[in-house]
Order: structure tokens, then sequence, then C-alpha cells
């Protein structure tokens, strides 16, 4: 409701024009609380910081917005709040996390189907220098990679160690059914199951060595197409 004219955010960029300091002081203090409101998944309590102006994107000390806060608690409503207040699901912390990119790298579902909505840059890196297909098939969230196989995401990235989603899936996965099930998702999304790594070792060989009995037949078939 407007109060004598102005409404509370004209308020508040005419005390900016005024006190400038006090002013900087305030947003300080309310982007901390908004960043604490939404590590513990307070949807309601961010909503009301978004609403006397708070900026969506401020940082913390380990350069952390809200919104990762909410991503790594998993918080899908204050996620979604977020968002649809404009906050950006690229921005990166100190770690080179991102919403996205931390989504989809713990399987975070919900809200990486958002950061996807928003706009996610299917490009970005994290500090391994992998998108965020390849630690979704490390840690074995199969419904991760589905997603983001639906999406135009480079399947053959190779991060800085020379792996790429399949070679991860398969020397950091133990060969259970999920595995088996993300190999077969990353071949039939156009995976190569020639690239080998830095040691010129396919992930056929790697599976091979540690006796994966399924995903060596799903990679010997792959080669023979």
């Amino acid at each position: 409701m407007p109060e004598n004219g102005f409404t509370r955010r004209g308020l508040a960029g005419l005390a900016a024009l005024v006190f400038p300091g006090r002013v900087a002081m305030a947003n300080t203090a309310n982007i901390a609380a908004l960043i604490n409101a939404a590590a513990l998944g307070d949807a309601d309590a961010v909503a009301r910081l978004i609403g006397i102006g708070t900026p969506v994107d401020g940082r913390d000390g380990r350069g952390r917005t809200a919104l990762l806060a909410a991503t790594e608690g998993n918080h899908i409503e204050t996620a979604r709040v977020l968002i649809g207040a404009g906050a950006d699901v690229n921005a990166k912390d100190n770690k080179q996390d991102s919403p996205y990119l931390y989504a989809g790298a713990e399987g975070r579902l919900e809200i990486l189907l958002m950061t996807l909505k928003a706009g996610a840059d299917l490009a970005s890196t994290n500090r391994y220098g992998g998108t965020a297909l390849i630690p979704a098939a490390h840690h074995g969230h199969v419904d991760t990679v589905h997603a983001l196989l639906k999406t135009r995401i480079n399947v053959n990235h190779i991060n800085r160690l020379g792996w790429t989603a399949l070679m991860e899936a398969v020397i950091l996965g133990d060969g259970g059914p999920d595995y088996i099930a993300i190999v077969q998702a990353l071949i039939e999304g156009g995976a190569d199951p020639n690239i080998a790594d830095k040691q010129n070792v396919t992930p056929l060989s790697h599976a091979k060595s540690r006796g994966f009995s399924e995903i060596i037949g799903i990679l010997e078939r792959a080669k023979g197409r």
C-alpha cells in the first residue's frame, strides 16, 4: 500500500539518497538474513525480505547467494520463490558452484528443473571443469542424468581430469543398477564410448578391469554400431 504517496520501495530509494551509509548497512544485514532464511527453507521470510527490497543475489562470505543456500538444503519452495523473484541460477560462489551446477551434481531434481526453465547455462563448468552432467553421472543420479540429457548439454564434454560423464559413471561408479541405467542413458544420448582418459584407457577397458559385466555389454554393443 502507498505510504504518504510513496511505496515502500519508493521510501527505500529516498532513504538511500538521504542516508546512504545507513541503507548500505541495512542491505548488508538484510542480505545476511535472506541467505540464512533460504538456508533454513523459510520461504515466507524469504518472500518478506525480497518484498522490502533486499537484493535477491546478494552474497555471503562464501560467495553464496540465497538461491544457492536454498539449493544446498534442497528447499524447493524457497528456491521457487527466489527464482520467481529473478534470482540468478548461474551465480557462482567461491568454489565455482552455482544453483544450477549444484542441483545437477547433488541430484536436486526439482530445483534443477526450475533452473533449466530459468535459463541455466548448460556450458557452465564447476571447479573441475565439468558440466552438471558429469558429477550427476558420477554420483549415480539417474533421474538427473535423464533430465540433463533432454537438454542440449554436451554429453561428450571432457573435464580437467580428462573424463567425460560416461568415463566417470564407469570408473567412479559401483557397476550397480543405477550406474548401468546411467551408462545406457548416456550411450543413447550420444556419448562416445571411444573417448579415452589421459592414460588412453577407454571406458570399456575400465569396465572390464572392474568386472562390470552389464556395463561391458552396453559398451561393446555401442562400439559395434
